[in-house]
């Protein structure tokens, strides 16, 4: 876990550790330029809505704002400057988060998942167990709820979310251990949407970040 106070680390420094919320710098700085300036939102608080403080506060001060004035000019649009539902449409997202694939396995028809079985299969199908769970932020549930993105397809969260892993259907696929888990980030790039979380768990978009950004290990990409 990334202390509130700790910068994000560079990827390399994070290689192999799962899961993983990843910050894109240059979506934040397109996004600060949309953002409104004005008596708006405390963009650092809950050390920085989960993006991390210190490194949201060092971008925006390498673009002429001081976020830490708490009047104008220094307080912005959060769901604008960190890309999230109700803000600027154009904004990207910031953060995304990855798992990774543990390894796969075959569920035959009427076989279930997880504890306390929520989920049986209703055909004989491959499932893969892939690392995020609550502890990370990855919401109870989002269970039989929501979508992940593997390779470019998406795949249904099967059972009940477990505290460091998940299962996941993936159909005929059959990802080599280690591929890249999506579960939410940028739909334009084939990610399923943080808003698909808002509603499958009644969360807001700013309590998931939060709480994703604060427990899972936090990475900066260009």
């Amino acid at each position: 876990m990334t202390s509130a106070s700790a910068m994000p680390a560079p990827l390399d420094a994070a290689a192999g550790v799962s899961p993983v919320a990843r910050l894109s710098e240059s979506n934040l700085r397109a996004n600060a330029l949309l953002a409104p300036i004005g008596p708006a939102d405390d963009v650092l608080a809950a050390d920085a809505w989960g993006h991390g403080a210190e490194w949201v506060a060092s971008i925006l001060a390498s673009l002429g704002t001081d976020p830490s004035l708490g009047t104008d000019p220094g307080r912005l649009d959060a769901a604008t400057l960190f890309g999230l539902p109700g803000g600027d449409l154009r904004a990207r997202p910031v953060l995304s988060l990855h798992g990774s694939v543990l390894g796969t396995k075959p569920l035959l028809t009427g076989e279930g998942v997880s504890y306390g079985y929520t989920h049986r299969a209703s055909r004989d199908t491959t499932v893969a167990l892939v690392t995020g769970g609550y502890a990370q932020g990855v919401v109870r549930s989002l269970g039989n709820r929501a979508d992940v993105a593997i390779e470019g397809r998406r795949h249904r969260i099967v059972g009940r979310v477990a505290m460091d892993v998940c299962v996941v259907d993936v159909s005929d696929d059959r990802p080599a251990r280690g591929t890249d888990v999506v579960f939410f980030g940028d739909p334009d790039a084939g990610h399923p949407a943080l808003s698909e979380w808002t509603d499958a768990t009644g969360w807001t978009a700013a309590e998931i970040v939060a709480a994703v950004g604060t427990r899972a290990v936090r990475t900066v990409v260009a």
